[in-house]
């Protein structure tokens, strides 16, 4: 990029803050309330956003906390880091862990004052770090979650997973001098700063976050094209023999601002397995040099995709490749799995899909999520697996364990698999209120009702056994991915939501607005007659996303306002 681009005041503070150091070491001080100015932003880079209770604002200001997150490849860790990551969340949390929409696990509710001592105990109780969870870089690697062993591919996409995270790792040793060191003389080593090389990221790091995810054509089930840059494996034989890659997808948007939009990748081209980290680095190096550091809401890849169209960008990143770009195979994403019950592994052993309704590890009611895992686990369950839709694999258990598994899951209220609906299963929420600060409306809390009552809607319609994806969110940012499933619901105001419709449960296209300022009680009632008129006259095996796309926003709206 030419010096003489405009910068926003972001990437000056980047380029300025020695490496992401900024001055958090010494906001570090029990004296200082909060985190101020751009440290705030710094400390994104290492897995930290600093959040205010919004249920308890008032006349006193803001109760500051942090939301710590975990960078977990895959989704791949231990029994042992889940039950660690648990007994932090009672320790320096709310109370609750949450399983995020990328893999990845959240800490809600931390003191600031307990901020470093929950970071340093990630890094040294777990297999898990939080750099690089957020922030201007490389965020979480995407990948199908599945244990699969009678055929290489799995195995080989999550081992792509893993190496991608550590070759697009952040250099800067700041995260180990302000975290993970002794306090003694911490600030001057902070201080003593000495750059190192960041081959990758340079002194301004990226114009904006960048997301990868890697699945199979009959298994995207961690929605590669809503991401930066997604990777289909290409599989004969049982072995992958090269990657489509994606380029462009990406769920956030300004209402206000029409430039800004939802988007699904479009393919680019294919590469051997050998060559998926030198075509990714090509990928994110050109678009490192050329995004757009002015205006971070035309930051992300593609509206960089946008502006060259097609053709230029794949002649850019050939320059930064090293040779043209081959052709990309016809292979699509075709099929999605949720892993949800009981699986045969391949390998003798079995792994048990557990839904988390909105990834929300908690005891509550008669649910007891949160100790149903401390009693599952010991003994039983040496691996974990988080997927996309915010559940938890249960991975290589013996045989001889499922029923002591079936049975403590039930006595702590964990329903199976075949007890839930499918639209349940395919549902997810961002966390929203009370934690986030840009959300304007409810939808971790507000979405298990709206499910109540489309369950209600489906059953009255002869529909209750159809598969739905249906994603809520509280604002347009779209952490829970609303643009592109079955129905899409989008806080626009207080209790209100924009209703999408047209998506499917692919990840495979953007739906469209079929309603807004929608009240969050009647979102049922205004789906309901479109069920009706899609069990009346959808095609053989038509989803009602195919459908709604199928006949479009007039014919929707003349027979939702007829019904």
């Amino acid at each position: 990029m030419s010096d003489e681009v405009k910068l926003s005041a972001v990437e000056i503070q980047k380029e300025e803050s020695r490496q992401l150091r900024g001055t958090i070491a010494e906001e570090l001080s029990p004296d200082v309330e909060c985190f101020t100015g751009a440290n705030a932003g710094f400390l994104k880079h290492h897995g930290t956003y600093q959040q205010d209770n919004r249920d308890e604002r008032g006349g006193d200001g803001k109760q500051y906390m942090m939301m710590v997150r975990s960078r977990i490849p895959g989704g791949k860790l231990t029994g042992d880091d889940l039950l660690a990551e648990l007994d932090m969340c009672d320790e320096f949390g709310n109370g609750t862990l949450r399983i995020t929409s990328r893999q990845g696990l959240q800490l809600h509710g931390v003191l600031k004052n307990d901020l470093k001592t929950t970071i340093r105990a990630i890094n040294e109780k777990t297999t898990l770090t939080t750099l690089g969870a957020c922030g201007d870089v490389n965020r979480n690697v995407m990948c199908c979650p599945a244990p699969i062993r009678n055929n290489a591919a799995h195995d080989q996409m999550q081992e792509l997973s893993a190496q991608i995270a550590h070759y697009f790792r952040p250099h800067t040793t700041a995260y180990q001098e302000i975290w993970l060191q002794d306090d003694a003389g911490e600030k001057e080593k902070v201080a003593e700063f000495t750059p190192v090389d960041e081959p990758i990221y340079g002194t301004r790091y990226l114009p904006r976050k960048f997301k990868i995810g890697i699945a199979l054509p009959e298994d995207n089930c961690v929605d590669i094209l809503t991401y930066d840059l997604g990777l289909l494996a290409i599989v004969e034989n049982d072995q992958i023999v090269g990657y489509n890659v994606y380029v462009g997808g990406g769920q956030g948007k300004t209402p206000a601002n029409k430039a800004t939009y939802a988007a699904v990748a479009q393919k680019v081209t294919f590469v051997a397995p050998d060559q998926a980290i030198p075509m990714i680095e090509a990928v994110m190096s050109c678009w490192r040099d050329n995004g757009n550091r002015e205006d971070r809401k035309q930051a992300r890849i593609k509206y960089l995709l946008r502006d060259w169209g097609l053709d230029k960008f794949k002649t850019e990143v050939a320059k930064y490749y090293g040779s043209e770009l081959p052709e990309a195979r016809p292979e699509d994403v075709n099929d999605v799995d949720d892993h949800m019950g009981w699986h045969e592994q391949g390998d003798g052993k079995w792994f048990l899909g557990v839904n988390v309704e909105n990834g929300r590890i908690k005891d509550e009611g008669d649910l007891r999520l949160k100790s149903a895992l401390r009693a599952v686990i010991p003994g039983r369950v040496p691996n974990i697996r988080l997927t996309a839709m915010q559940s938890i694999l249960f991975c290589d258990v013996d045989s001889a364990n499922r029923d002591e598994i079936d049975r403590i899951l039930a006595e702590h209220g964990v329903k199976t698999a075949d007890e839930l609906t499918l639209v349940r299963r395919f549902s997810m929420a961002c966390p929203a209120l009370p934690t986030c600060g840009l959300s304007v409306t409810e939808s971790e809390r507000a979405l298990p009702g709206v499910i109540d009552a489309l369950e209600v809607e489906l059953e009255k319609n002869g529909l209750n056994g159809e598969r739905l994806a249906v994603h809520m969110t509280g604002c347009p940012n779209g952490c829970a991915r609303p643009y592109t499933p079955d129905i899409g619901l989008v806080g626009k105001a207080k209790g209100k939501y924009t209703l999408y419709l047209g998506g499917n449960t692919l990840g495979s296209r953007v739906g469209f607005i079929y309603d807004d300022l929608v009240p969050m009680e009647e979102i049922a009632l205004r789906v309901s007659p479109l069920l009706g008129y899609f069990k009346a006259e959808r095609t053989d095996g038509e989803s009602f996303g195919d459908f709604c796309n199928r006949k479009g926003l007039e014919d929707l709206q003349a027979h939702g306002q007829t019904a």
